[in-house]
């Protein structure tokens, strides 16, 4: 449950502006800051977030490579003991490109978790179909999860997330079992890699936020690393879309975010959240069959 005391300590700072709605609150600040002002105690169930990848969006000051890493590390280092020992954190990340060079910001933001001696339970690859088109190399589509744990007594609620199995009609065909149906009736566990679409133009969750996650995409993290009225900390909430995640399973939501307009949008969303109208796509919806589209035909003037 969302401790009201770290609430009322960070207000009574008088450093921080909040927007809240029920069981979430949006810290317009800088995330260290907000971090500073709390007490260092065990307060999240679940960090997740996509930080900036320093890239020159409009929402970053473009840095050198070492000093982005060196400021993702303070950051997570004063995650760290304000994280529960049965918690989680999801670091979604892409690449650092620099003059067509890329530089896997999983890899080099590895030795920052693994000098907390934090365990890497999963390495999940979200791959998705839409983006830019490179012209030197191979167009990037796919971004990375990195799945720390801060003990090895974390939560896991694996039934919560599973999906339904290829052939649920299995039997064991040997055995002691054999002739019984060997699969889980709850379904399978989804493998490491989410084929699920990004939020571009035509998706229905889309808002003025120029790199915003899926809601499906954390919802599965949601449901399998928080247990109901856990906390869910977002520490670069950008429209809020962790915290839509958070908020329709039942768990609390806190965020950062420095951009006005970003909060408003998503204290909008939440508010939608809870009056049950927020725009979203379920991870578990087909994807769209694209040879079905006129789209998909090779055109006269190519053949």
């Amino acid at each position: 449950m969302c401790n009201t005391e770290s609430i009322q300590l960070i207000r009574n700072k008088k450093l921080i502006r909040t927007a809240s709605t029920q069981n979430s609150i949006i810290f317009g600040m800088d995330v260290e800051k907000v971090l500073d002002a709390l007490p260092e105690e065990p307060l999240f169930d679940l960090v997740v977030t996509s930080p900036p990848y320093d890239i020159g969006k409009e929402y970053e000051k473009r840095m050198p490579l070492e000093e982005y890493v060196l400021w993702q590390k303070r950051i997570i280092n004063k995650i760290y003991p304000r994280l529960k020992d049965t918690g989680s954190i999801c670091w979604e990340v892409g690449n650092y490109i620099n003059n067509g060079e890329i530089a896997p910001l999983d890899i080099e933001l590895a030795p920052i978790f693994k000098e907390l001696n934090m365990p890497l339970r999963n390495r999940i690859v979200w791959h998705f179909g839409h983006g830019l088109h490179s012209k030197r190399r191979f167009s990037g589509r796919y971004e990375v999860i990195m799945w720390y744990t801060k003990t090895d007594d974390y939560f896991f609620d694996l039934d919560s997330v599973r999906i339904p199995a290829k052939y649920p009609g299995k039997r064991h065909f040997k055995g002691p079992n054999k002739g019984e149906l060997s699969g889980n009736p709850l379904g399978k566990n989804p493998e490491d890699v989410w084929d699920i679409p990004n939020v571009k133009s035509n998706h229905v969750e889309k808002t003025i936020h120029p790199c915003q996650f899926p809601v499906g995409l954390i919802e599965r993290l949601v449901l399998s690393m928080a247990p109901q009225d856990g906390l869910v900390f977002d520490p670069f909430a950008g429209v809020a879309s962790s915290g839509v995640a958070a908020l329709m399973n039942n768990r609390h939501f806190w965020g950062c975010e420095i951009v006005k307009e970003y909060i408003d949008v998503g204290m909008r969303r939440l508010q939608e959240t809870l009056d049950g109208t927020v725009k979203y796509r379920p991870s578990n919806k087909p994807l769209y069959d694209p040879s079905s589209s006129r789209l998909s035909e090779i055109p006269n003037e190519w053949k």
